[in-house]
Parts: C-alpha cells; structure tokens; sequence
C-alpha cells in the first residue's frame, strides 16, 4: 500500500505545488491534490478546510498548505480539530515540527524566498519522526486548546 499525502492551494503557490507534488510522487507518495492547478483566484481558507476534511478522513500520511505566504493558510488549517499545522522557514524548523511538535500538516509560501529549498523542507519533515516523551504533554496542551 502507497504513502498517500493531501495537497491543497492557492493561486498563489501553483508552481511549488507542482514543484512539491513531482517531489513526492519521485519519492513513491500517491498525492491526492486538491489544489487549485492555474492561477485562477481561490480562497486559501476554502483550500485548509478541503486539506484538513480530507486528512482527517484517514490514510494519509501528512497533508501540505500552500498560499501566497503560507501564512493564512497555515492559520486556517490550524483552526480545524486534530490539525497541527507548521510553518517551516528551515531545515531545522521543518525537522522539528514533527520532531517535537508532531505536525501532521506542514506548509509553505509560494511567494517565499527560502534560503533552504522547500522540496529539502518537506523531505527532513516526511524523514522525521516524532520523539514522543516530554514532548507529548506539549502536544497534549496545544490539542486541548480546541476544546
């Protein structure tokens, strides 16, 4: 059984999309792309919840958001329960988004100069794994603020 991955964005990152998409489907992911392809206008906070809906359906792996900045659309996926989304500007944040932090969702900005290469990013995050221990009260406490 294929690794599967949700994908969903914006007209403001269709090219890293595609970018992170071939990536990932090199790596042997089944990529369930829920994004918009040209660069026709869509609402990044419509493109979380489609993300998140389908995550949380089951089967996947992880999803990535993407929008202009990644920010507004890391911000609506974060609103959804059971979503911890992160928002890597390095190597060493996207490693320790799941590392300490447990991030099922990860995303990135396609209007970002990042000085380390987004594809490196989502693949020291899909290589890590979470420690568990003194970090699971952390994630515990960030889960219990949806209540």
């Amino acid at each position: 059984m294929s690794k599967k991955v949700v994908m969903a964005n914006d007209h403001g990152a269709v090219e890293l999309k595609e970018e992170v998409k071939t990536f990932l489907k090199g790596a042997g992911y089944e990529v369930c792309d829920l994004g918009v392809a040209a660069e026709e206008a869509a609402d990044y906070p419509d493109q979380a919840e489609k993300a998140s809906k389908e995550y949380l359906k089951g089967g996947y792996e992880f999803g990535i958001v993407m929008c202009g900045t990644g920010i507004g659309i890391s911000m609506a996926a974060n609103k959804m329960d059971g979503i911890r989304c992160a928002l890597p500007q390095n190597l060493f944040a996207a490693e320790m988004s799941k590392v300490h932090n447990d991030a099922n969702f990860i995303s990135f900005g396609g209007r970002i100069v990042y000085g380390d290469s987004v594809v490196e990013m989502v693949k020291v995050f899909m290589e890590s794994e979470y420690e568990g221990g003194r970090h699971a009260r952390r994630v515990e406490k960030i889960m219990n603020l949806e209540n």
